[in-house]
C-alpha cells in the first residue's frame, strides 16, 4: 500500500494510462528506471528511492502471473542474489551457453504435463488373489 502523495507523484511521472494499468494488475504505482526486456517479453524495472527490497519489480507480458515465467538470470537479478541484471554482465546474458534452451520452459503445475514420479522397484508384498474352485 502506498501513500496518497507518493501515488499523485508517480500518476504525474507514469501517465494516467500506465497508472490505471498497474492499479488493475499489481496494485500499486511504481516509477523507475527501465532495466531491460527478457525473451518473453518481460520488462524490467528498478527505483532506489522505494522501500528496501521493493526496488524491483517486472511488469509481466502475460497476466498469468508466474515466476516460471522470468529466466534465470533476469530472476536472480529481481530477487537481489545478484547485482547486476543480465544486460550488464556478460556471464549471466542470455543465449551464450549451449545448454541452454532457446525458449523457457512454462511452470506445469497443476497441469496435464506436470511430472509425476512413479515406482520401477517390485512390490514386496502381494495382494491375495482369489481362486475359485470348479464346480461338478
Amino acid at each position: 500500500m502506498s501513500t496518497i502523495p507518493r501515488t499523485l507523484n508517480n500518476l504525474r511521472k507514469v501517465g494516467i494510462k500506465d497508472y490505471f494499468t498497474q492499479m488493475l494488475y499489481i496494485g500499486d504505482t511504481k516509477f523507475g528506471r527501465y532495466v531491460g526486456t527478457d525473451r518473453a517479453g518481460n520488462k524490467f524495472f528498478e527505483n532506489m528511492e522505494e522501500l528496501p527490497l521493493r526496488t524491483r519489480w517486472v511488469e509481466y507480458a502475460k497476466h498469468d502471473y508466474d515466476a516460471g515465467q522470468i529466466e534465470p538470470g533476469w530472476h536472480a537479478w529481481i530477487s537481489y542474489s545478484v547485482d547486476k541484471p543480465p544486460v550488464e554482465d556478460h556471464l549471466m546474458a542470455t543465449g551464450t551457453r549451449a545448454f541452454e534452451p532457446l525458449k523457457p520452459r512454462p511452470n506445469f503445475t497443476q497441469t496435464r504435463g506436470a511430472f509425476k514420479t512413479y515406482n520401477t522397484t517390485k512390490p514386496k508384498i502381494s495382494a491375495w488373489q482369489p481362486v475359485a474352485a470348479q464346480r461338478s
